[in-house]
């Protein structure tokens, strides 16, 4: 298990234990965190688990794909140097620590 935190655009935080093999976003569905929709379950394919990676990460994600690379130029708030989706990004105890910032809106 890794702690996840996941800081909302008003900036109050949750931190979710986040099992090893599941993702970023799917800890953040389980757990009823507002700001990931998720709306295609994690198949890379909608953009609605965009997430910012905190500037100070040091933790190891998971390289880019093609697909997520693309996606990521029509999500519904900016995307920036840190943007992920959080779908892509699987658990493991490396990243125990991750702190993904949520943008202000996902549609």
């Amino acid at each position: 298990m890794a702690k996840i935190t996941y800081v909302n655009a008003d900036g109050d935080s949750t931190i979710i234990d986040v099992a090893n093999g599941d993702s970023v976003m799917r800890g953040a569905v389980l757990n009823g965190v507002k700001g990931i929709v998720a709306q295609c379950g994690g198949g890379a394919s909608c953009g609605t688990c965009h997430v910012y990676v905190d500037p100070e990460n040091t933790k190891p994600l998971a390289d880019m794909h093609r697909v997520e690379d693309e996606l990521l130029y029509f999500t519904a708030c900016e995307r920036k140097e840190n943007s992920r989706l959080s779908c892509q990004l699987p658990v493991s105890e490396e990243l125990d620590g991750l702190v993904v910032h949520l943008p202000e809106k996902q549609l």
